[in-house]
């Protein structure tokens, strides 16, 4: 039998790797708890009903079609042995392998506030942005029903708790839908009355820009009318709003659509790495790799993309760590398939490298910022170019040419018509939120 290389997850990391192998005498399962595979950097497009789920999602299978050493499966792994090199199954299956690649992403981290998660969901997978899209949508319906003043004020209070990348793109994007898009279609509120607060408990925003950038973006932020609270920390959330302190003191906020964008915690499969293989996890979960992304002791396991708590091993430098970004997760699946390949050959690993290009993030119709490593020293601007940049990289990376025409395609039209086509929500009442399903019937 050729060598068999099992893959978790279909994300950036685990995607990359399978495409690395295709040429390789190997056979290669892909393992993922989802059938499709996940652009998320405009994850927050849907969630704001900017872009449908199809322009940034694609089948894993249509795209394995044509790489015939691969076999997908639809499946969640719950137990990894590394003695017996299997891995079992939810439904209780055991696939063998020869060489693991672990690639299971990151979750939701409330910082052991689990009890918030029903009433501040984060953005992590589709789900949770037809989610977050139905509590906002079904927030100005049931504001457009209330009578009470109050508690309309309180549905039109929209806040997002966490003020790096997702965080600043979805407050952006909820000013736009209330003062753009929304204004019009109501009779009986003014959606550009909607408040939209980020709460941030650090004192900038964009903790991983230049503070001159973070500045930038705090400001662009307000220019869209979003309100930034800085140096806040969340001490409660609830079904009728939030509580926070600064240094001025204790705060309420009433809001019945808050949105967690805060914090992140790895895939639960690194505390079952640690069980069989005794690795070293950090304080997010993430499991502690060898230069080679290998676990020590274990040469044929290896954890990439956000799961891993990896550094870059450049040459004649000081190793530092890899920041949990897609370029750093495409990356390592490439390094550890070609580590793979060296180890089949009978040559040693390499060390991980890796190539940092800069950091991206929107603010809104016009407003971004970026921060490039170039040769010849970091380029950084912000504002209507950097929009440019952004809309266009994010375009080139899409899977797919479909999906980026597609992309490409929305994006033009909601330019000149600030529409948003997306808004269509199926599930009006959930029992997850059931705010909206409580109204008070229209006046008269």
């Amino acid at each position: 039998m050729r060598p068999q290389v099992l893959i978790i997850g279909c994300g950036f990391g685990g995607l990359e790797a399978a495409r690395a192998l295709r040429t390789v005498d190997v056979d290669i399962t892909v393992v993922d708890k989802t059938n499709h595979h996940l652009f998320q950097p405009l994850l927050y497009q849907v969630a704001t009903a900017g872009l449908s789920a199809p322009s940034i999602a694609a089948p894993i299978r249509h795209l394995f079609r044509r790489q015939r050493n691969v076999t997908t499966l639809l499946g969640e792994v719950t137990a990894i042995d590394a003695q017996a090199q299997t891995v079992t199954l939810k439904d209780g299956a055991q696939l063998r392998w020869d060489h693991l690649i672990v690639a299971a992403g990151a979750t939701h981290s409330y910082f052991g506030r689990d009890d918030w998660a029903p009433f501040a969901p984060g953005l992590k997978t589709l789900d949770d942005a037809f989610e977050i899209r139905r509590r906002v949508l079904m927030a100005f319906e049931a504001a457009e029903r209330e009578d009470d003043a109050d508690k309309r004020a309180a549905l039109l209070q929209f806040v997002v708790v966490g003020g790096g990348p997702t965080g600043v793109e979805l407050a952006g994007t909820f000013a736009e839908i209330a003062r753009h898009t929304l204004p019009g279609e109501f009779r009986r509120i003014d959606p550009r009355q909607a408040r939209v607060i980020l709460v941030e408990g650090s004192p900038r925003v964009l903790q991983s820009m230049p503070e001159t950038l973070s500045e930038r973006a705090r400001e662009q932020l307000a220019a869209l009318g979003v309100e930034v609270r800085l140096g806040a920390r969340v001490t409660s959330i609830d079904d009728q709003g939030l509580d926070f302190t600064t240094a001025a003191g204790a705060e309420r906020l009433a809001s019945r659509c808050v949105v967690w964008a805060a914090g992140v915690a790895a895939s639960p499969l690194g505390r079952t790495l640690a069980n069989t293989t005794g690795c070293t996890l950090d304080r997010a979960g993430r499991v502690v790799v060898q230069p080679d992304l290998s676990l020590a002791g274990h040469p044929r396991i290896q954890v990439i993309g956000d799961l891993a708590a990896a550094q870059s091993h450049a040459p004649g430098k000081e190793p530092r760590p890899v920041p949990g970004v897609s370029p750093g997760a495409k990356q390592m699946g490439r390094c550890a398939a070609a580590n793979i390949r060296r180890t089949l050959r009978g040559e040693t690993p390499q060390p991980f490298r890796y190539s940092d290009y800069g950091n991206l993030a929107t603010i809104g119709r016009h407003s971004a910022v970026v921060d490039l490593g170039t040769p010849a020293g970091p380029l950084r601007f912000s504002g209507y170019f950097a929009w440019l940049f952004w809309l266009f990289a994010h375009v080139y990376f899409l899977i797919g040419f479909r999906n980026r025409f597609v992309v490409l395609m929305d994006w033009a039209w909601a330019y000149w018509t600030y529409d948003r086509g997306a808004r269509v929500v199926a599930n009006v009442a959930s029992p997850a939120h059931d705010a909206p399903a409580a109204l008070h019937p229209p006046a008269g």
